[in-house]
């Protein structure tokens, strides 16, 4: 379960790369209900009561695609950003300061799936999870998993578990340092479907998984994957907005 205390390793922001933001902030706002605070030019923090959930930004340079980033929590950007280079990794954007909110770096794992991290100043984090409009979960979804596992070990010390999900075997990653069997996990990673292309899933809760699916349509967006019941996890959809990136909403069981 996502938590805002964040520890290296773990989901502490997630942030949407559009081409065009007006378009992208109709959209999310009228799906989510979020505001946007302007933070510097061609970037705004998303929020609800004026809590962060979210970044949105502008495409920057042909390295970055139109998606959903996760940024993952480190405690030292410029050490992080090499050991992603020696497990096979490409750096997309070098360690940078955000004024006083951070630090940050951007990669491709080596099959494919981009991420981030932050080093947080002012800024720690998003400041709500779990909650209607804020991130409830992330989901690596990639084609080796033995590969895969073997390079955020190195990069993150996470923990692999396998977990029953409905019916089939999930694996739980738990962040390093912590018990196995305390079910402290912090994202999950699933087979990658036919034909797809390695990445990561952002989930977003909501009241209404069925109510969100029809919402999306009209505001623009498309339905990848119908809304589906998995049992003690809840109702979820995987969706893209009109500019094509992918995310899924869901509303939690219990």
């Amino acid at each position: 379960m996502l938590t805002t205390r964040f520890v290296p390793g773990s989901p502490c922001w997630v942030e949407l790369d559009s081409p065009h933001l007006e378009t992208a902030e109709r959209f999310y706002g009228g799906l989510f209900g979020w505001e946007f605070e302007e933070q510097v030019p061609e970037y705004a923090f998303c929020q609800l009561g004026g809590r962060n959930v979210a970044g949105i930004g502008a495409l920057m340079g042909e390295a970055v695609t139109t998606a959903w980033t996760p940024y993952f929590l480190v405690s030292d950007c410029e050490a992080t950003s090499q050991t992603v280079e020696r497990a096979g990794g490409t750096v997309l954007m070098p360690p940078v300061d955000m004024a006083s909110q951070g630090q940050m770096a951007r990669f491709r794992d080596p099959a494919g799936a981009e991420f981030a991290i932050w080093l947080p100043g002012d800024v720690p984090g998003v400041d709500l999870v779990n909650e209607p409009g804020s991130m409830a979960w992330i989901e690596l979804h990639g084609s080796d998993t033995s590969a895969v596992r073997g390079f955020y070990k190195s990069v993150f010390g996470w923990r692999f578990e396998d977990a029953r999900m409905g019916d089939v075997t999930y694996q739980l990653i738990s962040p390093f340092g912590s018990a196995p069997g305390t079910g402290w996990s912090v994202a999950g990673l699933a087979p990658l479907a036919p034909g797809d292309r390695p990445h990561w899933l952002t989930y977003f809760e909501v009241p209404d998984c069925d109510a969100a699916v029809a919402r999306c349509q009209e505001l623009g967006g498309t339905v990848r994957s119908p809304a589906e019941e998995v049992k003690g996890v809840g109702r979820m959809a995987s969706l893209s907005d009109p500019h094509g990136a992918r995310f899924a909403v869901i509303t939690s069981s219990g």
